[in-house]
């Protein structure tokens, strides 16, 4: 990931009803959630909460795809695995158990 990518998906964060979005959706898994279910889970006006989930999609962290007449979004985990690295990849001079984070460059892999 490169830092203009970051700053984007970061900014996009910074935002409280856009952060309680992309937690709802983190917590709805892959299946994802409608946008008029967000906003009425969060309590934010359907157009605003539209707009936010545009402004997560833009940068990177979501993707929706539509399913009749609604809108399901859905957080790309990927992406999101990408970013956590990020912000994490030269945590505490290349030794993450004093993060208590691995990125995914430290992640252990199962011997199974």
């Amino acid at each position: 990931m490169k830092d203009d990518q970051a700053i984007e998906a970061l900014a996009a964060l910074a935002h409280a009803d856009r952060l309680a979005a992309f937690r709802l959706l983190v917590k709805a898994g892959p299946s994802g959630r409608p946008s008029g279910e967000i906003a009425a889970a969060l309590g934010v006006p359907p157009t605003r909460m539209s707009f936010h989930l545009a402004t997560l999609e833009r940068a990177g962290l979501v993707d929706a795809r539509r399913s009749g007449r609604k809108v399901l979004y859905a957080v790309r985990f990927e992406d999101m695995r990408r970013l956590l690295g990020f912000l994490t990849e030269d945590c505490c001079g290349g030794h993450p158990d004093i993060c208590g984070v691995a990125p995914p460059s430290c992640e252990r892999k199962d011997p199974s």
